[in-house]
């Protein structure tokens, strides 16, 4: 492929997977759940990167987490914290301006004048 395609892909991406996770664990879940409920939802992400943002979504105090022990191999379940709640209304404000924003030049017929 084509790869200054895909780095600028990557770092657009990079910010809607902390977005989105904080969106599908207002529920509880678990690492691999959760990363097939990103692949389900079009947030194709590799696990050697959900991980370490899980760790640091919840050292940031986005995050919490409990360890349930109930079956055979026991899993850590997160959920989103009141303060993640907090940041991802506000992460889904900005969203919602910023598409409007890039929707605004790609709609607008008019070139923007040369100065």
């Amino acid at each position: 492929m084509n790869e200054p395609l895909d780095l600028h892909l990557q770092e657009l991406r990079r910010g809607t997977v902390v977005l989105a996770c904080l969106q599908l664990l207002r529920a509880p879940g678990y690492g691999y759940g959760l990363l097939e409920d990103l692949e389900r939802h079009g947030f194709a992400t590799d696990a050697n990167t959900l991980y370490p943002l899980l760790r640091r979504l919840e050292k940031q105090g986005f995050l919490s987490s409990e360890w349930n022990t109930d079956e055979a191999r026991p899993r850590k379940f997160y959920r989103t914290s009141p303060e993640g709640e907090h940041l991802a209304n506000t992460l889904t404000t900005e969203w919602s301006a910023l598409t409007g924003a890039i929707r605004s030049l790609t709609d607008d017929p008019t070139p923007a004048e040369e100065n």
